[in-house]
């Protein structure tokens, strides 16, 4: 048996990719619960990170109000960049009934929504620094420099996806050759994206706080709750993505190009 879960077979027409009856078998046995504690653990993240810069941080603001504007970047980096980054590839676990061309279509849509996010929310922190009264410098700290490698390699791997598994011309022996690759690319980025985040956590506790940051002053405090929520959503993310029992099977009916995480 092969070690890979997937063997590629030479058909006649050299058009088609199939999966080898020898494919691990595919087990769901606790799927459900851990991805209802995933989303769980996600959409309380996204409340409290909703809480903290509505109620510590004053809410939002556009142009008008630098120091509130930046606010809309760590919302949406959390909304976008970690939480519908996860659920776009969970979608190869979650949508079993679908074909996989819609399957690939969905995917590649919610990745180019969680695009719109960061280039907003970027968009927001530059202009916090650079509107403020006292102008902050950008791109200095690692939080900045871990947080656009990151972007940087998420919008190549979104354009090399699309063009890999929708573009209709590329052959289906590329287009295998390609999906380890995309899969440990786009499960590297959303680490990424976690670590990022938690850097930009502690960035902003210890700038904001400062001494109070020690004294468990309850912002810092709920800061550290965000940024625990931040790895245990990440982490049952990976394991739900990385599970090969988990895997979707093929229908009948799907088209038999190998694309995505599934």
């Amino acid at each position: 048996m092969s070690n890979y879960p997937y063997e590629y077979i030479r058909c006649p027409d050299m058009e088609q990719i199939t999966e080898s009856p020898q494919t691990q078998p595919q087990s769901l046995h606790g799927f459900v619960p851990l991805l209802g504690l995933t989303e769980a653990v996600g959409a309380l993240l996204v409340i409290l990170m909703i809480v903290w810069t509505t109620y510590f941080e004053d809410g939002f603001s556009w142009r008008s109000h630098p120091k509130l504007e930046f606010n809309w970047h760590p919302l949406l980096m959390t909304i976008g960049f970690v939480f519908l980054y996860a659920n776009a590839m969970l979608i190869y676990r979650t949508q079993r009934n679908l074909r996989k061309r819609r399957l690939k279509l969905l995917h590649a849509g919610n990745m180019f929504l969680i695009v719109v996010f960061v280039v907003i929310a970027l968009v927001a922190v530059f202009d916090s620094h650079n509107l403020a009264s006292s102008p902050t410098p950008n791109m200095y700290s690692l939080h900045s420099w871990v947080g656009l490698t990151t972007v940087i390699l998420f919008c190549c791997q979104w354009v090399a996806g699309c063009v890999a598994f929708l573009f209709p011309g590329l052959q289906p022996l590329l287009r295998a050759s390609y999906m380890p690759i995309h899969v440990y690319f786009g499960i590297a980025g959303f680490i990424g994206a976690i670590a990022s985040c938690l850097l930009g956590l502690n960035e902003k506790a210890i700038f904001s706080l400062k001494d109070e940051y020690s004294k468990f002053d309850k912002e810092g405090v709920l800061i550290n709750v965000i940024g625990m929520l931040f790895v245990l959503f990440g982490g049952l993310s990976v394991y739900l993505i990385t599970q090969a029992r988990y895997r979707r099977l093929s229908m009948p009916e799907d088209e038999i190009l190998l694309s995505g995480t599934g």
